[in-house]
């Protein structure tokens, strides 16, 4: 009732004081004690919008490190079974007796601890072993230009020794590139070569010119330094995509040969 006579004015300046709470001890005088503010400001605040922010970033950013740590040992192991599928399938794991195009023997372990890029073809095809030839030796090209990898050994292989002899082996190869390494040999040398690589090929029946055409594989072939096969490149790839290919086999690159 005496609140009611003051009206509102009171109500504003009562609600300017601190509740107290009363504590009665038996024996002992009522003591009025000094609550909180009941508007919740005395209540112990969490973490601020700044550190929750630094703590959702530096987990993020230790998932993504796992992530791409777990990618990329997920793509050594694969290289490593590529490589040992390699092996133990032994393509192109042969050797190999040829002339090169100054007429010195040649045999596979003379490549051993240099990266090879081999094609193989024939001096009288019209148009596509120019093309993947030059492909070639832009992908050489591109590699020399790197001075943190090693120089790569492009070898051309004939699979046409019945006109491909040394000389014309030397005519060719001088057009493309100072260091590559045409190599040719007997029928029963260049088959044994063709063979220990996969390469097929058949020659066409001969003109009234006694000119033909030789069918072949195309592709060009990379060996590594233990003088393995380690991976090919069709028509399709481009000089770029054949670069990154053998930049990607020479960083990865671990010998397995004792």
């Amino acid at each position: 009732m005496v609140l009611q006579a003051l009206g509102p004015k009171a109500w504003s300046r009562l609600s300017q004081f601190k509740p107290r709470v009363l504590l009665r001890i038996p024996g002992s005088e009522t003591l009025y004690v000094k609550s909180r503010h009941w508007s919740g400001q005395g209540q112990p605040k969490g973490p601020g919008l700044r550190t929750r922010l630094l703590i959702t970033a530096v987990f993020g950013a230790g998932l993504g490190w796992a992530w791409l740590a777990a990618r990329a040992e997920k793509e050594k192991r694969h290289q490593q079974q590529r490589t040992e599928a390699l092996r133990q399938a032994a393509v192109g794991q042969g050797d190999f007796s040829l002339l090169d195009h100054k007429g010195q023997p040649r045999c596979k372990a003379d490549f051993r601890g240099q990266w090879v890029l081999m094609y193989f073809g024939f001096t009288h095809c019209p148009d596509i072993c120019p093309d993947e030839l030059e492909k070639l030796v832009q992908v050489v090209q591109k590699l020399e230009a790197e001075p943190d990898l090693p120089l790569v050994q492009p070898v051309f292989i004939t699979v046409d020794p019945e006109r491909d002899d040394v000389a014309a082996m030397a005519r060719y190869v001088k057009d493309f590139h100072p260091r590559l390494l045409g190599l040719t040999g007997s029928k029963e040398q260049v088959a044994q070569a063709s063979r220990n690589y996969r390469v097929y090929y058949s020659a066409g029946p001969k003109d009234e010119d006694q000119d033909y055409i030789v069918d072949h594989s195309i592709a060009i072939y990379l060996l590594n330094p233990d003088g393995l096969f380690t991976d090919y490149y069709g028509r399709s790839r481009s000089a770029e995509q054949i670069v990154d290919s053998v930049r990607r086999h020479i960083a990865a690159f671990q010998s397995i040969l004792p």
